[in-house]
């Protein structure tokens, strides 16, 4: 347990906790919606602290992201917890908090060591939802700039605006999931806000990270020609056109077992959604098939990153741009990185 940031008293040992859209108002004893934050004698805590559930390098693209530091390892970890409270949930082992708090306390500092030392060029908050456990964020980012590490944030993108002036100097990259178009499934199916989500997006935007998004296309449920054209416009015309979208195949889980894999025809429709609405980059993940997660360049045609799985096969790049036409297709980042 960890004095927990933006944390605000109240009248009569009341808390209110600033870290997300929900701002909770906690009564002596209660905890947040994340269950991972409480109010101990009028003051917000961090039951989490710095006590990690799940550490791993990967690659960067299992983020996914892939157009930031391509080809490029990071160090994941995240904590129990999480403010949305998703029906299919992929990581609800870590997300849905039962019982004791799980992880091994660690120090941002060796995490940041850790990451140098493992050759990673970056340290990812991934796994569960990020803005609960914004004290070991904070912390860890704060080491990784001090050792020219990148950071990068995997998040439902349900931020307050506290917590994203916080993070804003801190984070270089992002991928946000955009679970839908429609405040209905937000609020009855994840717990969320759509608004606060798209706010948010553009907010990044505006501080300067890179930005990707992903969708998790369910069927039956956010899958249909309207909702993927809403996701679809938000992205070309908040974000930008050269905004990746990834659109990845549902597999039954947590409270949905009985809604079938995405049909491969459903995504490539998305895909095409997404083109038609002006994007350049739409990749089809949870798809073992070569070429759906490729990225294409633009302005010639030509494959400029080849993807076998999470690994990049053969990037055509010169200083970020088409090796072939010259069309700019990852942008330079905010600051100077490994």
């Amino acid at each position: 347990m960890r004095p927990a940031l933006l944390g605000k008293p109240l009248a009569a040992g009341n808390v209110l906790c600033q870290a997300c859209g929900h701002f909770c108002r906690l009564s002596p004893g209660a905890r947040g919606r994340c269950q991972v934050r409480a109010n101990e004698g009028g003051q917000l805590v961090s039951l989490v602290g710095y006590r990690v559930a799940a550490l791993h390098v990967d690659p960067i693209e299992k983020k996914p992201l892939f157009h930031f530091l391509p080809g490029t390892t990071t160090l994941s970890l995240g904590t129990q917890g999480c403010n949305f409270h998703c029906h299919f949930c992929q990581n609800w082992s870590l997300s849905c908090v039962r019982g004791p708090i799980q992880g091994d306390e660690v120090d941002p500092a060796e995490l940041a060591q850790a990451a140098r030392r493992l050759d990673c060029a970056s340290v990812a908050f991934t796994y569960s939802e990020p803005t609960v456990f914004l004290e070991l964020v904070v912390a860890t980012a704060d080491q990784c700039r001090q050792r020219h590490l990148a950071t990068v944030l995997v998040s439902n993108g349900f931020q307050s605006p506290q917590a994203l002036k916080l993070l804003g100097g801190r984070i270089d990259a992002a991928n946000i999931d955009l679970k839908a178009g429609s405040e209905g499934f937000y609020r009855n199916i994840c717990g969320g806000r759509l608004v606060t989500v798209q706010k948010n997006l553009v907010a990044m935007r505006r501080m300067g990270w890179h930005v990707e998004v992903t969708t998790l296309v369910i069927p039956g449920h956010n899958d249909s020609d309207a909702e993927l054209t809403s996701i679809a416009r938000f992205l070309a015309q908040e974000l930008g056109p050269h905004t990746p979208w990834h659109v990845s195949r549902f597999h039954p889980c947590h409270q949905m077992p009985h809604v079938p894999p995405t049909p491969r025809a459903t995504l490539l429709r998305a895909r095409d959604i997404g083109r038609a609405a002006g994007l350049h980059f739409v990749f089809v993940g949870n798809v073992r098939e070569a070429g759906l997660e490729d990225t294409i360049c633009p302005g010639c045609g030509h494959t400029v990153i080849r993807r076998l799985g999470f690994h990049v096969a053969e990037m055509a790049l010169r200083d970020g741009a088409c090796r072939h036409c010259g069309q700019a297709i990852i942008a330079p980042p905010s600051r100077p990185l490994p």
